[in-house]
Order: C-alpha cells, then sequence, then structure tokens
C-alpha cells in the first residue's frame, strides 16, 4: 500500500537499503545464479565461468541505478516488511545485472579500454569475443531472479514486461548511437543535432537508468496505473538527459583515476553534448577543424577538438546548462509528481547534481 514512509526520515536505517546491506546481499545472488549449475558436472565449467563473470562485471559500479529501487520502495510504503526489502534489494541487483550486460556489449562496440577502473572484460586475457557470449548470460540471469523472488507476487508479470521493454528501448538507443556516428565510419556531422542527441540519450540511457529503478519500486508498491507511470516517466526521462549530459562532460574533462573509465568520446565520433554545442557555435574555418579532427583516434587531433571547445568556452555553457537544468528538473517535479512523494525524485536528483563520476 502507498504512502508517507517512515524511514524516509532516517537516511541511516538499513530498512531503507542503504550501500552496505545492498552489497551484503551480493554472494548469495551469485550463489542463486551459479550453485545449482556446479553440481551439473557437464556444464559445471561453463558456471564456474560465469561466477568469474558477475563477480568481475557488477559488483563495482556505484549502484545508484539498484540502490534507487530499494530506496524509492522505501518512500512510496509504508513500514515496509523485511522480506519485501530483500526482494527489492534483489531487484536492484538485477538492474545492475541489466547495467553489467550493457556495458560489457558496449565496450566491445565502442573498443572501449578500462570500465570502472580496471580492464574492460572483453580486455582480459583468454575472454576476448567470449564476452559477448557473457553478456548473454548476465541478462539471463535477470529473468533467473525474477522468477525466484518474485513468481508468487502480483506484480510478477509487470516487472517481466517491464525489464524485456527497457532492453529494447535501450538496445534502440544503441543502435541510434552507432548509425548516427559509426565508430569506424567517415565523420558526417550531418545528423549531429540536438533533436537526434535527446532521441539517443531518451532510448539509450534515460529508460534503464532512471525510470526503470522507480518504477520496479512502483509495481512493487502496487502502482500501476498508466498515468502515474506516466507522470513519473516525464520527470524520469528529463532527469535522464541531464544525467546524460553530465557523463559527456566528464568524458573530455573528468579524471580517469575518478570517473573509472578513458573517455574515448572524441575518438570513438560520438555524437556527444559537446560536439552538437560546439556544431551549434563554429565559424566554418571551426567546423572544417572538427571535420579534420574528430572521430580519430590520434593524440594530436584529439587535443585539437579539445582546444576547440576551449576557444568556444563550452565548460561555460555546460556549467550554465547545469545550473539552468537542475532548476528546471525541480520545476518539473513540483509539476508531474502528483501521488508520488516529491523524494522519490528529488533524492535522484540530488545524487546526480554537480557528480564527479
Amino acid at each position: 500500500m502507498a504512502g508517507q514512509n517512515s524511514c524516509s526520515n532516517n537516511k541511516k536505517s538499513k530498512a531503507c537499503g542503504e550501500l552496505e546491506e545492498f552489497d551484503a546481499i551480493f554472494p548469495a545472488i551469485v550463489d542463486d545464479l551459479t550453485k545449482t549449475g556446479l553440481k551439473d558436472i557437464e556444464i559445471s565449467d561453463a558456471i564456474q565461468w560465469f561466477k568469474k563473470v558477475i563477480e568481475y562485471n557488477v559488483p563495482f559500479g556505484k549502484k545508484n541505478r539498484g540502490i534507487a529501487v530499494v530506496t524509492s520502495y522505501c518512500q512510496l510504503v509504508t513500514n515496509p516488511t523485511k522480506d519485501n526489502i530483500r526482494r527489492a534489494r534483489v531487484l536492484g541487483w538485477c538492474v545492475e545485472l541489466l547495467q553489467a550486460y550493457f556495458l560489457i556489449a558496449d565496450d566491445i562496440m565502442d573498443s572501449s579500454i578500462t570500465r570502472r577502473g580496471q580492464p574492460c572484460w572483453y580486455k582480459k586475457p583468454n575472454v576476448g569475443t567470449i564476452a559477448i557470449n557473457d553478456s548473454y548470460y548476465l541478462e539471463s540471469s535477470i529473468y533467473v531472479l525474477i522468477k525466484k523472488y518474485c513468481r508468487d507476487q502480483p506484480y510478477y508479470v509487470h516487472l517481466m514486461e517491464l525489464f524485456h521493454e527497457t532492453t529494447l528501448q535501450t538496445v534502440i538507443g544503441q543502435c541510434l548511437d552507432l548509425t548516427t556516428a559509426p565508430p569506424q565510419g567517415n565523420v558526417d556531422f550531418t545528423n549531429f543535432t540536438l533533436d537526434r542527441y535527446s532521441a539517443i540519450v531518451k532510448w539509450k540511457t534515460a529508460f534503464y537508468s532512471f525510470y526503470l529503478p522507480v518504477a520496479i519500486a512502483m509495481y512493487m508498491a502496487g502502482i500501476s496505473d498508466t498515468e502515474t507511470h506516466a507522470n513519473a516517466k516525464t520527470i524520469l526521462l528529463q532527469m535522464g538527459h541531464f544525467f546524460q549530459v553530465q557523463d559527456d562532460y566528464l568524458d573530455c574533462y573528468g579524471s580517469p583515476e575518478v570517473i573509472g573509465k578513458i573517455g574515448t568520446d572524441i575518438q570513438d565520433n560520438k555524437c556527444g553534448w559537446l560536439v552538437v554545442q560546439a556544431l551549434n557555435r563554429v565559424t566554418p574555418e571551426q567546423r572544417q577543424i572538427l571535420e579534420n579532427n574528430y572521430g580519430r583516434d590520434d593524440e594530436s587531433k584529439i587535443k585539437r577538438v579539445k582546444e576547440l571547445y576551449r576557444d568556444l568556452n563550452l565548460t561555460h555553457v555546460y556549467t550554465e546548462y547545469e545550473e539552468s537544468s537542475y532548476k528546471e528538473l525541480k520545476t518539473l517535479i513540483e509539476k508531474c509528481s502528483g501521488s508520488l512523494p516529491k523524494e522519490v525524485f528529488m533524492a535522484f536528483a540530488d545524487k546526480i547534481y554537480k557528480r564527479q563520476k
């Protein structure tokens, strides 16, 4: 039953799913996905391999998406039971498994080097393109957990449909991203527009990173009506756009030691926020500089693009964007949150505002 949350007044409450409690159930998640298979001798080698896949790729992110399932649920339900808190944490780890599945595949497609401060999985010795199959395993694992923990719950079908729909949405976004600017293709800025950028962000990032965790919590809390979900989606997709702009900025200006990866958007020919902003400001001569240097894996050319960004004062443009977008987001939360507690959305917004990684 939805209602005012008693544990929202106590941010340190273990029942609200803080990081330590969330991390504490991860070994049980690994057991759920591997222990039974290890007993079957003919597939035990595969299961032992997949155990390494899970332990390397899943638990080392910021876990904001997974924890958001638990905190959102606590804000929607009065006095949640221990069983339901645990169920919310399991579903939070399902979101983290989905994230790991996307990242393994994304790193291969982008020829990335590092992820979360360590080599990308496909870059590990003896892995290579086996990582493609490993990503399929992580996605499949989601449905093993949902079946085990939620099959007898009234929202089981909602969850199954939500994860399938979210996966498709993200795959569509990835397609838009890759076909707008193929990693090994010729540089062509024809489709590098704010509208295309917004579409890529919405489908590739915002649905799974922002709407999915809150939608899971809403279904768990018995909130399944179309209007309330539509209102939540309006807020959360806008928040996802805000988040991705930050991500694009940090890819260029963030420290690899802090963000956990080496930014590659320039050499990967990405339709990112910075290059779109640059294209809207350049002189014909500066556009030629971009065309000559963008999308090339050459340190001198990457440096030249960054110099052009500096000449266009894009750091200031970003700072102004961040401030105005945060204010717009708060206004949107006031307008569209409806019967849902505003804290559900503000917890997200405050966590990502002025983030450094």
